[in-house]
């Protein structure tokens, strides 16, 4: 393991904070912490980097306690939101700043800097300033900073939410290749569900200070441990039911009870496992009429007013789409459900 967090705990006087947190990520993974505003993921980064004294637990890097070790004295190297570039140096000054402070040769730093900033596509970018740079290539340095001091583990937190859309999309993609490149051990701290799915070894989702579920970004999705998780990553639909043997019924459908749940349940569903269809009646269909459909992209989005059991969503192309209107009566079927006990909702 090259950082293990073991029974984690910080609280603040509101009350706020995180408790019984435990983590293992291997050498080499980069791992996400993910939740909304307040649910304990930059505690728990902040921790590990030392900037942040936790009330009991332990954190080990390669099998070394560093509780006591202030983060200058820690194998961590953490990217914030905001760059916190030197406004007065160039990026290069800025780059070798750290490897100038650990007494490293000048030709070594050079040679240190120019394979930082080719790492993370700046060659040639040296002798500007932060303030010629766009928002993303500012990242890019501080991202370089944080590798050139070569840590066990990398922190960042929220590096891309200052940056728009198409360029967070790309900062990804080149951090995901950095990663690969270089073999280093990541934590990330995003409130992006996007982010950490397509970023992500192994996602951990937190609320309200502790651990819901920490699985692969594929299994969170498909199987979501819990009712909360279910609702946060991606898009999900909820319908009540019902347990009876190895069924969960909703209405005329009829799903397998994979759980062994009994008596109210809450079924989740994706809208990519809803179908639609032009007939209304039968086994295995709940009725309804067309409320929306919103055209985005290569998909539509239909949202299905039902008879019993509200509003449904489902994710359909945009060729089937074009015989739907606003009013018409469909048939809706579901392929696939995870269940909840209804007690888990309250």
């Amino acid at each position: 393991m090259q950082l293990s967090v073991r029974e984690l705990a910080k609280r603040y006087k509101t009350g706020d904070g995180v408790s019984g947190i435990n983590i293992d990520i291997e050498k080499g993974e980069l791992v996400t912490l993910l939740g909304p505003s307040g649910c304990g993921k930059t505690t728990v980064l902040r921790s590990i980097g030392g900037f942040l004294e936790p009330d009991s637990g332990d954190i080990l890097i390669e099998g070394k306690s560093v509780i006591q070790l202030p983060p200058e004295k820690r194998p961590t190297s953490m990217v914030f939101q905001s760059y916190n570039l030197w406004s007065h140096m160039s990026v290069y000054d800025n780059l070798a700043f750290g490897l100038k402070i650990r007494k490293m040769p000048k030709a070594e730093i050079r040679t240190a800097v120019e394979d930082a900033l080719k790492l993370v596509r700046l060659s040639g970018f040296g002798k500007k300033y932060p303030a010629e740079l766009s928002g993303g290539q500012q990242q890019r340095v501080a991202l370089a900073r944080s590798l050139l001091l070569n840590p066990a583990v990398l922190l960042l937190d929220e590096p891309f939410s200052a940056l728009d859309a198409k360029l967070r999309h790309e900062m990804r993609e080149e951090l995901r290749e950095i990663q690969m490149k270089t073999g280093l051990t990541m934590v990330f701290v995003t409130h992006d569900q996007e982010e950490a799915l397509s970023l992500s070894d192994r996602i951990i989702v937190m609320n309200h200070g502790h651990i819901e579920q920490i699985a692969q970004p594929q299994k969170i999705y498909d199987e979501p441990a819990s009712l909360y998780v279910a609702g946060f990553i991606g898009k999900m639909n909820f319908l009540k039911g019902v347990a009876e043997g190895e069924s969960i019924r909703i209405g005329n459908l009829s799903l397998p009870n994979e759980k062994g749940l009994s008596g109210q349940v809450t079924a989740a569903v994706r809208p990519e496992d809803v179908q639609v269809s032009v007939t209304t009646m039968g086994e295995g269909i709940l009725a309804g009429k067309v409320k929306q459909v919103m055209i985005l992209g290569h998909y539509a989005e239909v949202t299905v007013e039902l008879l019993e059991f509200g509003i449904i969503r489902a994710f359909l192309n945009k060729e089937f789409v074009e015989q739907l209107q606003v009013g018409k009566e469909v048939g809706i079927s579901i392929s696939k459900m995870t269940g909840f006990p209804v007690a888990e909702s309250n």
